[in-house]
């Protein structure tokens, strides 16, 4: 299934990058972060993609260097808090073992990149799948950035037979797709972290 982001969700995009540009004005750049698009899916996951300053990530023999990448793309999955969860979740919990890849290409010169996201923990989001990237294009550019979002498989999550009954089979969430075009990077990209 293939969830394209709405005008509405494009508008705001819009809106949030001139509220970010002016915060980013006004205080440190540890503040700003690019909300590209937020999502609710079955059975009460929230998803929130954003684009943020670069960051120095460990491992770094799994990551790339600070100096290689221009933004940091991630994706806060967490539990709802205001709607109805499965009776074990943790309101506002991450939700852990999902796959999480990304295409970003740039509507400018069509090249594109694709990377997987990856488990990250810090102070501010706590858990979350995230990746420092180097964009396709130029920091300029508007980017088309598509999040492809798979439940864990077989070997990865087990589930009893309470969940099954009640969600229907054994899976975490059903795959979706979230595609958002226009994006832009550039103030991501010049921004640094305290």
């Amino acid at each position: 299934m293939i969830t394209f982001g709405s005008a509405r969700h494009l508008r705001f995009n819009r809106a949030s990058a001139i509220v970010m540009l002016s915060l980013f004005a006004a205080s440190s750049a540890h503040a700003v972060e690019l909300i590209i698009g937020e999502e609710k899916v079955a059975p009460g996951a929230v998803f929130i993609f954003e684009g943020a300053p670069k960051d120095m990530i460990e491992p770094k023999a799994k990551h790339l260097d600070i100096e290689q990448t221009d933004v940091h793309i991630e994706a806060r999955v967490n539990w709802s808090e205001d709607d109805k969860i499965p009776e074990s979740a943790p309101p506002g919990g991450f939700v852990p073992y999902l796959e999480v890849n990304v295409a970003i290409t740039s509507q400018n010169s069509g090249d594109s990149a694709h990377v997987t996201l990856t488990p990250h923990v810090n102070l501010i989001d706590n858990f979350h799948y995230a990746r420092n990237i180097a964009l396709p294009g130029k920091a300029s550019d508007k980017y088309e950035v598509v999040f492809h979002v798979n439940p864990p498989d077989e070997f990865t999550l087990a589930f009893h037979k309470d969940w099954i009954d009640a969600y229907g089979g054994a899976s975490l969430l059903k795959p979706q797709t979230f595609r958002y075009r226009d994006v832009d990077f550039e103030a991501i990209a010049k921004a640094a972290r305290d």
